[in-house]
């Protein structure tokens, strides 16, 4: 992929010389569940490390954008002491982040809608978010309640590394799910996902929201090919990385039986073929997972 190092963008806030804090707990309680619920919760937790939304709420019973108690974090940057050895790749981040908000303001603006632009918190280990406290282990996410994403950049080594997707198209494809995230904030779909999510099957609200994200995701894409930032090989890295972290790739990594009820997200087809629907046809409204009747549909 092309881009430009030393891009300033003030919406990303690097927090990662700052703690967040002492005590609290962790944010998904796992520990509170038995039985098959334990179940459940481990495959929320490990499909959460990978493109989802911060899950606390969901497996304590409540709404991901619900405010708790937990110490709120700040927006003053905190970034390492001494010389940075991730620099290059927080460059990268701000890039990406600049790109991919000027092209969803672009798309609102031409529709007559504003843009209200979301922060990317970088943290290493744990953060206090607007949703709670999280830590690294449920990967990045974006919280609706402070429209913030966040990210511990160790995560795209494990991208690379376990998930075998490596690649910056790849890294790219991570943000701006998360973004697509909070286009859904905007335009009212995660309020109506939760709404949903009371009175139907919350898994399959839940893998509708992700593939929704991913299709978001693959809009901007289109968009950067337009611009020419897309090199050789791009595009195979996010189907690449898509293909990772599908719901039943994940569970047959994990030595279980292919469970469609426990989906959170999506199969590695689904999350490839919507992806592909955003890219291949550039436009918002093709991306409406909500249509469709049937789950078997998506």
């Amino acid at each position: 992929m092309k881009w430009t190092p030393g891009t300033e963008n003030d919406d990303v806030v690097d927090q990662r010389g700052s703690s967040g804090g002492g005590g609290g707990g962790g944010g998904f309680g796992a520990a509170h569940l038995t039985g098959g619920g334990l179940a459940v919760a481990v495959v929320v937790v490990v499909v959460a490390r990978l493109f989802g939304v911060d899950v606390s709420g969901l497996l304590h019973g409540g709404s991901s954008g619900a405010p708790v108690s937990s110490p709120r974090h700040d927006d003053r940057p905190h970034p390492p002491a001494g010389p940075d050895p991730d620099k290059p790749l927080v460059d990268f981040v701000k890039f990406v982040m600049k790109d991919v908000q000027g092209t969803f303001e672009s798309r609102f603006k031409a529709a007559g809608r504003p843009y209200r632009h979301a922060k990317l918190v970088l943290f290493t280990e744990v953060v206090d978010t607007g949703c709670g406290r999280s830590s690294k282990a449920i990967g990045p996410f974006y919280c609706p309640a402070d429209e913030h994403a966040y990210i511990d950049l160790s995560f795209y080594r494990e991208l690379r590394q376990r998930f075998g997707a490596p690649g910056d198209f790849a890294q790219a494809y991570v943000l701006a799910h998360e973004m697509g995230h909070h286009l859904q904030k905007l335009l009212g779909v995660e309020q109506h996902a939760q709404a949903l999510g009371r009175g139907h099957n919350r898994n399959e609200v839940s893998v509708r929201t992700e593939l929704q994200a991913d299709c978001f995701a693959g809009v901007w894409g289109h968009d950067a090919r337009g611009k020419n930032l897309l090199e050789a090989g791009d595009l195979e890295e996010a189907i690449t990385a898509a293909t990772a972290i599908g719901d039943d790739r994940l569970q047959k990594q994990a030595g279980r039986d292919v469970n469609p009820e426990t989906f959170t997200h999506g199969t590695s087809a689904q999350r490839v073929r919507w992806f592909r629907r955003g890219f291949d046809t550039g436009k918002f409204d093709a991306c409406d997972t909500f249509e469709t009747h049937s789950s078997r549909d998506l």
